[in-house]
């Protein structure tokens, strides 16, 4: 990209767009910088580092009621020129577009947070140093997984005189401990500042949970009650996002969601907030939107989804931020989800498998049931209901008057994730909400411990 920044490079891209395409005709045009640094470790050692920067460019022409759109990663002045001329000639033979939104004219957007100048220039020492640590805290035991960073910065410009740009950095902890027996614990966190991530923790963390899971039993499968760790509630609030909170899931009809509604236990609130203090997000869309605080769900009470410009449109309301290059695909998906934890102390860490003492807490209150510390391999059966099936994984344990009396081998769920909060089954909601990251994108998922009243378990992990 040369010496240009994000948003000189999309004003260059506008400018040759709008002779091509002639006066009259919509033009947008998107630029992400995305420089991506993985250490990943297994059997205990470094085994890759890998490091990529790349910009892209994404182009939009609506002429004369016809839409078309194109990308490229090439940014020299020939390539882009050429990336123009056959984004003019493929609008002039696409169908029309009646759906066509328009564009956002000029929206002021909030300053992008500070970026941390330790993930903008880390190398891979420096990650390779926070995996020596999360190793050493892991002991005799076996430790996999990755720690990354990501720095993003990106720019928009339109020809109806948008023009934003900002950035964004994020850390991920992704990591395991195997014991000899195969029994295994997980750590997982993402911060948009590289301190925040404390390896060492995460490491004993992981290696506690890998030897309480150890000699791990079958126990019948059926309706449990359970305590989801922050690990599991992400996967819930990811799928929530994808499949409940999609704006083009709604209007098409294939969300739970009805607005106005107590469809959630009365002490749940969902927000998405991309602009937080501690979110790793750009305060804009790949549409020149403003991004803000999103309230979901307040108080059980379902209030908004995350909508793009065209599927704003068609519901009648106004666009609130959540368009990206696969949205007229797969919808929109709240990208920063969060469930608001429960007012208390600062949780601590605990002996044993519970990942903290809030946690814990939640296991007291339990006569019997499980404590789940993730989910893996979910996928959705029924998306108007969220209904999903999966695994548990990474350490499961049988709960008994309050006491974690047992490990339990994995188990098979089908259990609908909206309904699994509704009025009366939230039991409990800790006060550890911690960041879980996404297996792409600078996403994550913040989530505390959840107590609910019932998990349909149908079988062991292998049937």
């Amino acid at each position: 990209m040369s010496d240009q920044t994000e948003l000189e490079l999309a004003a260059r891209v506008l400018e040759l767009a709008r002779a091509s395409a002639g006066p009259s005709a919509d033009v947008d045009v998107s630029v992400n910088r995305v420089a991506l640094a993985l250490t990943r470790f297994a059997n205990s050692y470094i085994h890759q580092n890998v490091a990529d920067t790349t910009t892209e460019v994404q182009l939009r022409i609506h002429s004369e009621g016809r839409t078309a759109s194109a990308s490229s990663t090439l940014v020299g002045a020939d390539a882009l020129g050429e990336m123009v001329e056959r984004t003019v000639a493929a609008a002039k033979a696409s169908p029309a577009d009646p759906g066509w939104p328009g564009l956002i004219g000029p929206a002021p957007v909030l300053p992008s947070h500070d970026v941390d100048e330790a993930i903008v220039d880390a190398s891979p020492a420096d990650r390779a140093s926070r995996v020596r640590d999360y190793i050493e805290a892991v002991g005799d035991l076996t430790a996999a997984g990755y720690f990354r960073t990501r720095y993003w910065s990106s720019a928009y410009a339109n020809s109806a005189g948008q023009a934003v740009s900002g950035a964004c950095t994020e850390a991920a902890l992704d990591a395991i401990a195997k014991t000899a027996s195969l029994s295994d614990g997980v750590a997982r966190q993402a911060s948009r500042r590289i301190a925040d991530i404390d390896c060492a923790v995460h490491g004993a963390r992981a290696a506690a949970k890998a030897r309480a899971w150890d000699g791990a039993v079958e126990i019948e499968p059926g309706a449990y009650e359970v305590v989801l760790e922050p690990t599991a509630v992400a996967d819930v609030l990811y799928c929530l996002g994808n499949f409940g909170f999609n704006g083009k899931l709604v209007n098409e009809h294939q969300s739970f969601l009805e607005f106005g509604s107590q469809q959630m236990d009365g002490s749940v609130t969902l927000v998405d907030d991309a602009v937080s203090a501690v979110a790793a997000g750009l305060p804009f869309d790949t549409e020149g939107t403003p991004r803000r605080r999103l309230v979901l769900v307040e108080n059980g009470v379902s209030r908004d989804a995350a909508y793009d410009r065209r599927s704003a449109v068609e519901a009648g309301v106004a666009a609130n931020g959540y368009a990206a290059a696969e949205s007229a695909v797969f919808g929109m998906s709240p990208g920063n989800i969060r469930l608001e934890p429960a007012a208390g102390p600062a949780p601590t860490e605990v002996d044993g498998p519970a990942s903290n003492s809030s946690v814990l807490e939640l296991v007291a209150r339990v006569g019997r049931g499980l404590l789940v510390t993730d989910h893996f391999y979910t996928r959705c059966l029924d998306p108007r209901r969220v209904l999903m099936t999966g695994l548990t994984r990474n350490g499961t344990w049988l709960i008994e008057n309050g006491e974690i009396v047992r490990p339990v081998k994995n188990m098979r769920f089908t259990q609908s994730y909206s309904e699994s909060l509704g009025p009366g089954n939230v039991l409990g909601i800790g006060s550890d909400a911690i960041a879980t990251p996404y297996n792409y994108g600078a996403n994550s998922a913040t989530a505390p411990g959840l107590h609910l009243a019932a998990w349909n378990f149908t079988g062991g992990a292998s049937g």
